[in-house]
């Protein structure tokens, strides 16, 4: 099982989107994919009209290991798709894996215990920095980073850079690519222009697009409801440049 993070210290660069979107084209392979909705805002539960929600909360899911985690799986509307939902407690787990002890081998463990079921597990992090974070980053086998070409977004780009670092992570296990891009906007082109020569960011970037935001009235990901747009294009082509980088 590859385990893929979707994460941004800031909130509101379309890190949900792109959570949903590859891995719904993951699971329209063929591949076994689970989401893991670890946001409580709970917006990729929403996208799938599942109810958040996890009985007993997220310190009882931990507690549990592996089979709170395999108890709380749901099947979305789509084949080989599986959403561990959101839970409100969710807002409380930095302060849960801090009293954890070995947070991070907790957090690896609980992975470990769905080798096996599912190819794919793509994890929607919350916004931040924290235990959940280190955690996370320690488990995961890629952190994927969405970033708005804006001063104040790169800037999250360069401060999660460091943090891999000064912690003796791999900085090769991040990969960034742009997101609600306005090619209008002489800054989001020049953003471009400069990142693209560094190798951790993919080619392919997310548009912004009307498309995209429909996903909310849709409750839906883009190429479920809209296959044949732009912006499912974008989202294929991203999740091709993506396979082809990691080799996942």
């Amino acid at each position: 099982m590859t385990t893929v993070a979707l994460y941004n210290i800031k909130g509101g660069v379309g890190k949900t989107a792109g959570c949903v979107n590859l891995a719904y084209l993951a699971a329209e392979e063929g591949k076994n994919v689970l989401i893991w909705d670890l946001d409580p805002q709970g917006s990729a539960s929403f996208y799938f009209s599942v109810e958040p929600g996890i009985k007993g909360g997220v310190r009882k899911l931990l507690a549990q290991e592996g089979s709170g985690l395999e108890n709380s799986i749901r099947p979305t509307a789509y084949e080989q798709l599986y959403l561990l939902p959101a839970d409100f407690s969710n807002r409380y787990l930095d302060v849960v894996i801090e009293e954890t002890k070995q947070a991070k081998k907790k957090m690896k463990a609980l992975l470990a215990s769905l080798q096996g079921r599912f190819d794919y597990l793509f994890i929607d992090c919350p916004p931040g920095i924290g235990p959940l974070s280190e955690a996370i980053f320690a488990a995961a086998d890629f952190v994927v980073l969405p970033s708005i070409p804006t001063t104040l977004s790169i800037r999250t780009y360069e401060m999660a850079l460091a943090f891999f670092e000064e912690n003796n992570l791999d900085p090769a296990r991040i990969v960034a690519y742009f997101s609600m891009v306005d090619i209008r906007k002489n800054l989001h082109n020049e953003t471009l222009a400069k990142y693209y020569k560094n190798k951790q960011f993919l080619r392919n970037y997310i548009p912004y697009l009307s498309t995209v935001e429909k996903m909310g009235s849709h409750l839906a990901p883009v190429a479920a409801f809209a296959p044949s747009s732009y912006a499912a294009q974008c989202y294929r082509d991203l999740w091709k440049e993506l396979k082809k980088k990691t080799g996942i």
